[in-house]
């Protein structure tokens, strides 16, 4: 069983590289059509620029656990988790002047899948048992708004470097199919991340970037509370695209996003301890569209 999962996985992670080509394939016949478009020069230094993608996500690996004696489940194996799932992100970016922009981010992110319980599981003092039904949950959007300056004076290429401010929304559930067994965890809250994105135009008008959001620190030192919960986040991709007419581009992403907590929080009212365990792996594969507003 874990054999023929495994070749499974691998024909997934091939059928994305795959894709992926065939998306680079076509960013790079844009650049050979169309030479570089500049943006037209405005009597004013800002400009509103929204960015639209659209692909699917893969779960590398991803593994989570409710309370101290509950079970490390892992959603990749057992949770059904080994398709593609649809992905779309929006954002905006607003350019207060050369060097200084603001961005916002919204990136819904919702899992929900169904199986058949392959052995007991535990999730906040609940047995789930061995050949239950079941419907798994995992809804984690987030919004983010990010501030960068740019280091580089050059108007088409930029190496900037700032700071975001997340806010995570997550509702994570385990649920049987016939209703009598039930658990949830719900969560808001702000997360503070360093950002880094840098950009290289060509004279054919074909670019590439990159761009990375990340942290590494205890929750206490974030919000000041007593509690004992170490988070992490890295949400950093690769990107190659081409400026179109008309202010607009294309552009082929590929992005890791991973990141999680380990812990216990002195806040929690449910069923559970407070103890919460949730590391993910995630994959995208995107195409995208950035138009300039004005």
């Amino acid at each position: 069983m874990a054999t023929k999962r495994y070749k499974y996985r691998q024909k997934n992670l091939k059928h994305i590289f795959h894709r992926s080509e065939t998306f680079a394939f076509f960013i790079l016949t844009l650049a050979m059509i169309f030479p570089l478009q500049a943006y037209p020069e405005t009597e004013h230094n800002y400009r509103l620029k929204g960015h639209l993608e659209l692909g699917y996500l893969a779960v590398v690996s991803h593994r989570i656990q409710f309370s101290e004696d509950g079970t490390y489940f892992p959603y990749h194996k057992e949770g059904a988790q080994d398709n593609l799932f649809f992905i779309n992100r929006m954002s905006l970016d607003f350019q207060l002047s050369s060097r200084h922009t603001l961005i916002f981010l919204y990136q819904p992110l919702s899992l929900q899948t169904k199986n058949i319980l392959e052995r007991d599981i535990k999730v906040d003092g609940l047995v789930f048992p061995q050949g239950t039904p079941m419907r798994f949950v995992y809804n984690f959007p987030f919004y983010r708004l990010s501030y960068l300056y740019d280091l580089n004076r050059n108007p088409y290429n930029e190496f900037s470097i700032g700071l975001s401010l997340q806010i995570r929304n997550a509702t994570i559930e385990f649920e049987s199919l016939d209703g009598t067994l039930f658990r949830s965890n719900r969560d808001i809250g702000p997360v503070p991340i360093l950002k880094f994105r840098w950009r290289r135009v060509f004279d054919s008008g074909f670019w590439l970037g990159s761009e990375a959001d990340g942290f590494y620190a205890p929750i206490s030192y974030i919000n000041g509370s007593d509690n004992e919960v170490v988070g992490a986040i890295l949400d950093a991709s690769f990107r190659m695209g081409v400026i179109l007419p008309k202010n607009t581009e294309a552009f082929l992403n590929i992005r890791y996003l991973g990141g999680g907590a380990v812990g216990t929080s002195e806040d929690e009212t449910g069923p559970g301890d407070g103890y919460v365990k949730n590391w993910l792996h995630f994959l995208t594969v995107t195409v995208g569209i950035s138009v300039s507003l004005f």
